[in-house]
């Protein structure tokens, strides 16, 4: 099952796990609270596995791809890392299904702290969009997910801040409902 916590504000390894002391869990319904969704599925057979097809055609998700991030595997591996832990939003949901390796998905709180997410094999996310978040690896350096996208793929990503755009708007006013 997912874990999720409060991050410390140490500018140390970006990979470490960041819990505060004590430790400060965040539960799947916190999560939920903020729009991220969590499943969790058998990423040994992703290939042909029903659960997985039947979440494709429910959410549309109608183009995938599978990315490796590790060193040896991803072109411009140091670029892209920085890249990806750069704090973000997208003008569409981000869903990523963990199939081999682990990392983290950070998102801010409707108080904007940062929120841990350790995502492993089986783990599957869906961030909506307009939410700002940023991925790094964990200590393993190595992980395998498979991207989601409903239509063609939009690898956009707004840097912080990006509060005028309709989608982040849009989040906004999620957030302000889900509070009443």
């Amino acid at each position: 099952m997912v874990e999720a916590w409060y991050m410390d504000e140490s500018e140390e390894d970006q990979r470490a796990p960041h819990r505060l002391r004590p430790n400060c869990a965040v539960s799947l319904e916190q999560l939920r609270s903020l729009g991220v969704v969590y499943r969790k599925l058998d990423a040994d057979k992703y290939e042909t596995d029903p659960c997985l097809q039947e979440i494709r055609r429910a959410e549309n998700y109608s183009w995938m791809d599978i990315i490796t991030i590790h060193k040896d595997k991803l072109p411009n591996y140091e670029e892209k890392i920085k890249t990806f832990y750069e704090e973000h939003l997208h003008l569409d949901d981000e869903i990523r299904y963990i199939l081999d390796g682990s990392g983290y998905f950070d998102v801010r709180d409707k108080d904007d702290k940062w929120i841990r997410i350790s995502m492993e094999k089986g783990d599957m996310i869906t961030l909506p969009a307009g939410i700002y978040h940023r991925f790094t690896l964990d200590e393993n350096n190595y992980v395998k997910a498979m991207r989601l996208f409903v239509g063609e793929p939009v690898w956009t990503a707004y840097n912080r801040p990006a509060d005028d755009f309709p989608a982040r708007k849009q989040y906004m006013k999620f957030l302000a409902e889900e509070a009443q």
